[in-house]
């Protein structure tokens, strides 16, 4: 059984990748941490084998956080989950050893695709002898990420979800028709993409008043 520290401050997300993990086949979870502090103290005390690391935590970023694991001799991989999208911290990421890199918003399949991958490539690092040649080097530093990209629900394009993540990210807040006119879709459309971003934890939905009639919905990245 690959044990796992999920690391994440948003309670919906953590619950959500908690629910992932222990639905996997191989995988439990070993403990779900919301800050920095948490997880080397859970490191500290629990065995685990692999930590699905939010980038953006509320007492320290991510890259630090990994230095700090290394530092303390914690035997374990780091699987970045985050929406963090700056290659500088991608760049940094692959520096300090993480063997995977998952952009937020993504569905179970996606995060089973990646585990079911790392549960391949620590498999092939186990076994026992040498590696024939350069070729199965390869195979197996290749194990851990999967060919294919990560699947998103049904009808959901990933350029499109792409675009209103931009949006919303470069804005105070958005409705669902601001979304629409900035991204060159209908509002139908907007509204479907921010829910599923709203339902994932990533943005956080709130009623604007100030009009006549009902208040519309207002999305703000967290």
């Amino acid at each position: 059984m690959i044990r796992v520290l999920v690391v994440e401050d948003e309670p919906v997300a953590a619950e959500a990748h908690r629910a992932y993990v222990d639905r996997t086949p191989g995988f439990a979870t070993a403990a779900v941490a919301g800050t920095g502090a948490l997880a080397l103290d859970a490191l500290a005390r629990l065995p685990v084998d692999l930590v699905l690391l939010d980038m953006n935590l509320p007492d320290t970023h991510g890259i630090d956080l990994c230095r700090r694991m290394r530092a303390a001799g914690a035997p374990v991989d780091v699987l970045a989950v985050t929406s963090a999208r700056e290659l500088a911290t991608v760049r940094a990421a692959a520096a300090n050893g993480v063997v995977g890199y998952l952009l937020k918003p993504f569905t179970y399949p996606a995060l089973r695709d990646r585990l079911t991958a790392y549960a391949a490539y620590r498999a092939q690092l186990h076994a026992d002898g040498d590696a024939a040649g350069q070729d199965e080097v390869d195979r197996v530093l290749g194990a851990v990420r999967p060919s294919r990209p990560a699947p998103l629900p049904k009808g959901m394009a990933r350029e499109t979800l792409d675009a209103v993540v931009a949006a919303v990210r470069a804005a105070p807040g958005l409705s669902a028709a601001e979304t629409a006119e900035l991204i060159g879709a209908s509002r139908i459309t907007a509204r479907r993409y921010l829910e599923y971003l709203a339902d994932t934890g990533l943005v956080e939905r709130t009623p604007r008043y100030g009009g006549a009639g009902r208040p519309e919905m207002e999305y703000r990245w967290r």
